[in-house]
């Protein structure tokens, strides 16, 4: 009976400290004002990827050569149109769907990847270790965007390819991050507490080390987002990326400069729409670093 209390108690207790500590995250989160603007722009984007087809005036993909061509900002087409005629608003609205897939899938691989070599190398150490580190060394060393040229020219640019290949030449730093997590985590008392009682060691890293080292990764997940997310512009901005007439905002940037002169929405409004999110990626996760690091005093900008 008193075993049962104990745990209830035990439980109850685990339970105020997490409420507990969500409040104090969600305190420090909102005093930070750009991380504020951040959310903002990061949940509006969100709304209109789902959103898309519901917002959108006109199909994006439809043209208008002969009535629409170029047509500037005006009701019918408030962020104007392109060469061939098609609603610019309704482009970036659908190109939001392309750049929010690429970056969150992109950045989940080079988590996922960049998690399980670091936990790895940090957890068993010696040789292992440092056969895991000289990999991740070698994947640095590479340039990206020669990597993701290569890759673009010998398959097809999709979404699919191009995310994939951003995340399997992004993980080297995650896995540095997740590595250094680990071997400050695997010495403490509770791991060694768990060790002496025969936890096996995979649950050791599964249930004790991993869980309480992810703090500093939802940092960089949200950071590695926002670089994926340009990443994809600036191939597409090279005319190596998604091709049209899929909307992209790197491939409406690299197509409006021919215009810039006469038809300067076509590159602007596209380029504008790259550095918000952009920004609004990086604002969260300046946010995210403050309110997850109990010993930073936050300072909201």
């Amino acid at each position: 009976m008193s075993e049962v209390l104990a745990e209830r108690v035990q439980t109850q207790v685990s339970e105020g400290e997490t409420v507990s500590n969500a409040r104090r995250f969600w305190r420090t989160f909102r005093r930070h004002r750009l991380g504020m603007v951040g959310l903002g722009i990061v949940g509006a984007l969100v709304i209109v990827a789902f959103a898309a087809p519901y917002l959108a005036p006109h199909d994006p993909l439809a043209q208008n050569i002969l009535g629409a061509r170029l047509h500037p900002p005006s009701a019918a087409y408030p962020l104007g149109t392109d060469e061939l005629g098609r609603d610019l608003l309704s482009r970036l609205i659908y190109g939001a769907r392309i750049s929010l897939r690429i970056g969150i899938v992109a950045e989940g691989v080079a988590l996922l990847i960049g998690s399980l070599v670091g936990a790895l190398a940090g957890y068993l150490g010696g040789r292992f270790d440092d056969l895991l580190m000289r990999v991740t060394e070698i994947f640095m060393a590479i340039p990206s965007l020669l990597f993701l040229i290569a890759v673009v020219a010998i398959l097809e640019p999709t979404v699919t390819t191009i995310a994939l290949a951003l995340g399997s030449i992004g993980w080297p730093s995650e896995a540095r991050i997740m590595r250094s997590q680990v071997l400050a985590l695997k010495n403490l008392e509770y791991v060694t507490a768990a060790h002496a009682i025969g936890v096996p060691g995979y649950k050791v890293l599964l249930r004790h080390i991993i869980p309480n080292a992810l703090s500093p990764m939802i940092v960089v997940g949200t950071l590695g987002t926002a670089g994926a997310i340009l990443s994809e512009a600036t191939l597409s901005f090279l005319g190596l990326g998604i091709q049209q007439p899929i909307p992209s905002w790197g491939t409406m940037v690299n197509t409006g400069q021919s215009y810039i002169f006469n038809a300067w929405w076509y590159a602007i409004f596209p380029g504008l729409a790259i550095m918000v999110t952009v920004l609004g990626f990086n604002f969260v996760g300046d946010a995210l670093r403050d309110a997850l690091d109990p010993n930073r005093v936050t300072q909201g900008k």
